[in-house]
């Protein structure tokens, strides 16, 4: 877990994302800075994911995708640097779910060379699993079991389900399985704005209005300021939360007419 994670090594993944940040904001090839910089700390998969999946994020957002910097081809051939491969894969996975691009993650990795798949990462199998949850294909139930026996409470990687999960309309008792996620230890503080947003997404479709609001609420307080793309979300669902119970209190009201 994350927490486990001595000071100074939190102090020097800081360093690693400000430094790849830096790159990408001058134009330069950042996901070849960050493989080099991860090389050299020795970084898991686990401190690779948190990373991988922050600069990624902020990069894509200043319009530096990886998806603009690296080809598939990378990501599939076969690599004699291991976390070369991995970095590339978490960032350029990574940014294809941030881009809802479900089917080509699922493409990308049925191109891996022959025994690559069974070696991968934790991380990367999660990113695997969300684009089977977010195609609401039930298979991906099985892969996220097999996940969370590993990943532990690992929040990036809960996180990656936890999206797979709300993405896939037509999963059978997806918000159960959200819930049931958003109930272990990481979430427990109720402090992450992206968690109260899953929680009430999957609150409303139950119909559980005010449970709903109240979370929706909540993620909104403690967003950060100036990001303003999040923070449109959470107001859509907001939105939706309040139509909803706008219409369910409309329908027992009419319900309740046409029995007098």
């Amino acid at each position: 877990m994350t927490g486990d994670r001595p000071p100074g090594r939190h102090a020097l993944l800081d360093q690693v994302r400000a430094k790849a940040r830096s790159v990408a904001v001058s134009g330069g090839h950042w996901p070849s800075t960050l493989a080099s910089l991860l090389g050299k700390i020795g970084a898991t998969w686990q401190e690779s994911a948190d990373v991988c999946g922050d600069v990624a994020w902020q990069a894509r957002a200043d319009g530096h995708s990886a998806l603009l910097l690296l080809e598939p081809e990378q990501i599939t051939r076969p690599s004699t640097e291991p976390v070369t491969a991995r970095t590339y894969r978490h960032v350029y996975l990574g940014t294809l779910r941030y881009d809802f691009r479900c089917r080509t993650i699922e493409t990308l990795l049925h191109a891996l060379p022959d025994g690559t798949a069974d070696e991968l990462d934790c991380y990367s199998r999660a990113l695997g699993v969300f684009a089977l949850l977010g195609q609401s294909r039930t298979t991906g139930y099985v892969g996220m079991e097999q996940v969370l026996g590993e990943a532990g409470d690992h929040i990036k990687t809960l996180h990656v389900l936890l999206h797979g999960l709300w993405l896939g309309h037509h999963l059978p008792g997806r918000e159960e399985h959200m819930l049931r996620l958003l109930a272990r230890p990481p979430f427990a503080a109720r402090a992450d704005p992206i968690a109260l947003f899953r929680e009430a997404a999957a609150r409303r479709r139950l119909g559980q209005h005010h449970r709903a609001l109240e979370a929706i609420d909540h993620a909104l307080d403690l967003l950060p300021p100036g990001d303003v793309a999040v923070h449109a979300d959470l107001v859509r669902e907001r939105s939706l939360i309040t139509a909803a119970h706008d219409w369910q209190r409309l329908t027992i009201h009419a319900a309740e007419g046409n029995q007098r």
